[in-house]
């Protein structure tokens, strides 16, 4: 018989984010590859026992997972002191138990939704630039934001204006909006001229 190994504990450790209503929970191991952002309970019982559970909470507002950590928005008439401490066990205690973070699948669901939205982005007039946008906000501007606990993702370019989506702790929060303005928007105007304003979009 091959020896049983033994389960490494799950250690969590957490980091505060830019935003005051979201935490961030870093684990010592993998979570979820990839990235699963969820803001509305539907999409988390659809997919996601881990946000589910979480959601069913009263003060969790929303969940947004990547890779080792997860980032928690909290209800507003919550404090981090009563509540930290619980959120913390109950995630080393799913992760430890095996649970299901994400159903498989999800990530494909979220790559087709995306696509839809992708073929009306790139094509027509506007669509060499927006590439070139997209492309220099994966390549610049996601990995500080991810370090925050956050992510940004391209929407759309039309008339001069970029619309993003900030998710985890940007979303909401409010210095993205200075980061938006005074750093996103001046360096996509400095290297693409056509860009005049770069606009948070809410989902």
């Amino acid at each position: 018989m091959e020896p049983v190994a033994a389960k490494m504990p799950v250690m969590l450790y957490t980091e505060q984010t830019p935003n005051p209503e979201t935490l961030k929970y870093v684990a010592n191991c993998l979570i979820y590859r990839g990235i699963a952002d969820f803001r509305e309970k539907e999409l988390a019982e659809q997919w996601s026992p881990m946000a589910n559970s979480l959601m069913e909470l009263p003060y969790v507002k929303s969940v947004y997972l990547n890779n080792n950590f997860v980032t928690i928005t909290k209800e507003m008439n919550y404090e981090w002191n009563d509540i930290m401490l619980r959120l913390k066990s109950f995630i080393k205690e799913f992760v430890e138990s095996g649970g299901v973070v994400v159903k498989e699948g999800f990530s494909e669901y979220m790559e087709k939704i995306a696509a839809e939205n992708n073929a009306a982005q790139f094509s027509g007039e506007n669509g060499d630039i927006a590439r070139r946008v997209k492309d220099l906000i994966d390549m610049y501007v996601k990995p500080a934001v991810e370090s925050d606990g956050g992510n940004i993702e391209f929407k759309s370019f039309e008339n001069g204006v970029v619309n993003v989506i900030m998710q985890g702790s940007c979303s909401g929060c409010p210095s993205s909006t200075v980061t938006l303005k005074a750093g996103i928007e001046g360096m996509l105007k400095r290297m693409i001229p056509e860009v005049r304003e770069v606009v948070q979009e809410m989902e």
